[in-house]
């Protein structure tokens, strides 16, 4: 059924109403459109009806790409399917969602985050009418939120990763974080720890006394700013574990510069710290015995020095310097080799330690000596401990194998007191002492004093070894010869013996029995036979075309080379690597060295053998039992000792035993050497003895080596006039 058209009187006021409502929704579409925010609008087809401005200029569409489009064309194919199959429908289900997130695609294909929410009108059937829908460009805000998730994610990687443990607070102090190195050296889990106290889980004692040490986090909370390093610091775990730590706390800070927390680092130095301590401990103990090492011990006795010298009368300072020497310390070295006297060393250490009281300092100063500093003590004390000391030794008896070994010490005191200039002085003082109480037999205290012979002598030694040391390092040292005399008219060349001779700073020549004794007794003697191999064998092979002429050159050697293998060896490549006539040489040995190194001096004359060199028994006679000795040693000269030559001429036992030593040499297949020989009558008397050479100032002073280049014997020149005839 047909509705009537509205009356004719209507038709004004109808259409000024349609023109007003014109008016008003062009005006609502411009304010739509002007808003400041990205506003849609579609139907329930989901087709676009109304769009702002600021939505097509974020997407950078025209307003007429995009009317009756449908809305999810602008949406990324993951974002379509999204709105499709969940947003749309729980939309028109219940007409809102709230704060969705899509991509959208930009008209030049770039993609742009948006979080949008939505409401729908429904018409007056229950229908869906209309959304209302204001989204967000939050590209910038996902890209930040991106980068900070990645950020976050990589510093929690790190932190997780590095070897140092990280602990980060809040404002008051609480845990909010530990990394896996924090969880493990702390033994609390992030969750168990989350919100204690640092200090609780972070508990740290100092190492020396084991007393809580203040709580860095609290610390740099407290003053807003980085808590120094906490020194020698020990943490304590959960479960007891005790780790050394260095850590360092910095608060955390806003924008502002509020503080908001704080981040504590700290890294297990356990090993560390256990290394520089093993390192000190090494750098200033001996290993062996566990003592202090020579420099520690001069170090404190520098510092006692100090004392001394800066203390006032009011408060003088008493201390006393100790230098222990053992006595038979080569005897056990020699028998058991250097483990029994390691152990000897240590068993002497146990007894000295007895008495070593909190004001003494005891170290071993090296090889078998040993000092003692008691401070605060005076000198009487000092002397009856040092005597206690040696008792307790001397009554030691060190057990090798099935045999006990006696031992003793020699023991050097020296006060300490302010008219020592350096620490220097006091130890020479107190080695000066030590020495003289093995001059003194051993095996006693010897007190030093300014004016002791002994020691002065020592000093004199001393003295010597310094400029033993200076002449072998710069060769201050010439070689002279003195001819050696044929009595029986056999010997065709040349025969010296070889004289060392030290060139003083001035020039002058010192002969070697000032000096030779020094450079035994402190155990030099074998580098300067070294020395003087060296030189002589150098000399030999320069002029080996010259001294055709000589048949023999003797050279001393001192008893240590004799008794050291090592020398032997040195001599024996010395010997192999110089291209000279070694049958011209004779090796020179006293009797005393040849019997108290008796095997080493047999192994030594069959390895020199082997190049055709001779030997010779210097100082025969000396010895109480020097005729049974020459069984064992095989050598080609007897050196009668001088003492039986001196006044021979009229001294009848003298006569019989140059007689005896003579008849022994025939028997046995030696020449005899005769030395001193400085008169004409000792001289005939030899001859007729039947004595083969003579030596000494009669027939020929010592003169320098070069010398004998021009020396000739007239045995040679008239074997030289036969054969040229």
């Amino acid at each position: 059924m047909n509705r009537p058209p509205p009356p004719a009187t209507h038709a004004p006021a109808l259409s000024a109403l349609q023109t007003a409502l014109s008016a008003l929704e062009r005006r609502y579409q411009r304010l739509y459109e002007a808003i400041p925010g990205m506003i849609h609008s579609i139907d329930r087809d989901g087709r676009i009806v109304y769009v702002s401005d600021l939505w097509l200029a974020t997407l950078g569409y025209d307003k007429a790409d995009v009317i009756d489009r449908l809305w999810v064309d602008f949406l990324t194919p993951a974002s379509r399917a999204y709105a499709l199959e969940t947003v749309l429908p729980e939309l028109l289900r219940t007409g809102h969602c709230e704060a969705v997130e899509y991509q959208a695609l930009h008209r030049d294909g770039s993609v742009v985050d948006i979080m949008l929410s939505s409401i729908f009108e429904y018409d007056a059937a229950g229908l869906p009418l209309l959304s209302l829908t204001v989204s967000e460009d939050v590209t910038v805000r996902k890209r930040v939120q991106s980068e900070l998730a990645e950020q976050y994610e990589r510093l929690r990687v790190t932190l997780h990763s590095i070897g140092d443990g990280v602990i980060a607070t809040d404002a008051q102090g609480r845990v909010e974080y530990l990394n896996a190195v924090a969880e493990r050296l702390t033994g609390w889990s992030v969750s168990a720890a989350h919100g204690l106290p640092s200090e609780q889980v972070f508990r740290i004692v100092h190492e020396d006394h084991d007393r809580p040490c203040q709580d860095p986090v609290a610390v740099c909370l407290a003053q807003h700013r980085p808590a120094a390093v906490t020194e020698n610091a020990i943490l304590i775990s959960r479960s007891g574990v005790r780790y050394s730590v260095e850590d360092r706390a910095a608060p955390i800070q806003d924008a502002l510069g509020q503080t908001v927390g704080a981040v504590l680092v700290f890294r297990d130095v356990s090993e560390q710290r256990r290394l520089n301590q093993e390192m000190q401990y090494r750098a200033t103990h001996d290993m062996l015995t566990g003592l202090y090492n020579r420099e520690e011990f001069e170090r404190r006795l520098q510092h006692a020095l100090i004392q001394a010298q800066t203390a006032t009368s009011a408060e003088k300072y008493q201390a006393v310097l100790m230098y222990i020497d053992l006595d038979q310390f080569k005897l056990v070295n020699d028998a058991g080799g250097h483990a029994a006297g390691d152990q000897l060393l240590k068993q002497v250490v146990g007894i000295v330690n007895r008495f070593v009281d909190g004001h003494a300092t005891f170290a071993r100063l090296g090889g078998d000596e040993f000092g003692m500093l008691l401070e605060h003590c005076s000198l009487e004390r000092g002397r009856e401990q040092a005597q206690a000391i040696c008792d307790a030794i001397d009554i030691f008896r060190f057990q090798y194998g099935h045999h006990y070994l006696r031992v003793g010490a020699s023991i050097g005191l020296v006060s300490v007191d302010k008219h020592w200039p350096t620490t220097m002085n006091l130890l020479r003082a107190a080695d000066s002492a030590c020495y003289a109480a093995k001059e003194a037999g051993r095996n006693r205290v010897h007190t030093y004093f300014a004016d002791d012979r002994v020691i002065e002598l020592h000093h004199a030694d001393m003295q010597w070894v310094r400029r033993l040391e200076r002449a072998l390092d710069d060769g201050h040292f010439a070689l002279y010869w003195q001819q050696i005399q044929s009595l029986d008219h056999e010997s065709p060349g040349i025969q010296g013996e070889i004289l060392l001779r030290l060139i003083d700073d001035d020039g002058k020549l010192i002969l070697p029995g000032a000096f030779l004794p020094a450079a035994e007794r402190f155990f030099m003697a074998s580098r300067v036979d070294r020395w003087v191999l060296r030189t002589m064998f150098d000399w030999m092979a320069r002029h080996r075309a010259e001294i055709g002429h000589i048949d023999t050159l003797s050279i001393n050697l001192s008893g240590l080379s004799i008794g050291d293998r090592e020398f032997h060896r040195y001599v024996y490549d010395l010997i192999e690597t110089t291209d000279f006539d070694r049958h011209k040489l004779c090796f020179e040995v006293t009797e005393t060295a040849a019997i108290t190194n008796l095997n080493d001096a047999v192994v030594f004359l069959e390895s020199m053998r082997e190049f055709g060199v001779r030997f010779s028994l210097d100082d025969f006679g000396s010895g109480v039992s020097s005729f049974g000795y020459l069984k064992n040693l095989d050598v080609d000269f007897l050196k009668i000792d001088g003492q039986f030559i001196v006044d021979l001429s009229h001294d009848l036992i003298d006569q019989a035993t140059v007689r005896c030593i003579h008849e022994v040499a025939r028997i046995t297949g030696k020449k005899t050497i005769a030395e001193f020989v400085e008169s004409e009558a000792a001289e005939a008397l030899l001859r007729e003895i039947g004595i083969n050479y003579t030596q000494g100032f009669l027939r020929h002073r010592p003169a320098p080596l070069d010398e004998i280049l021009a020396t000739r014997s007239p045995h040679y020149d008239s074997q030289i006039s036969d054969i040229s005839v």
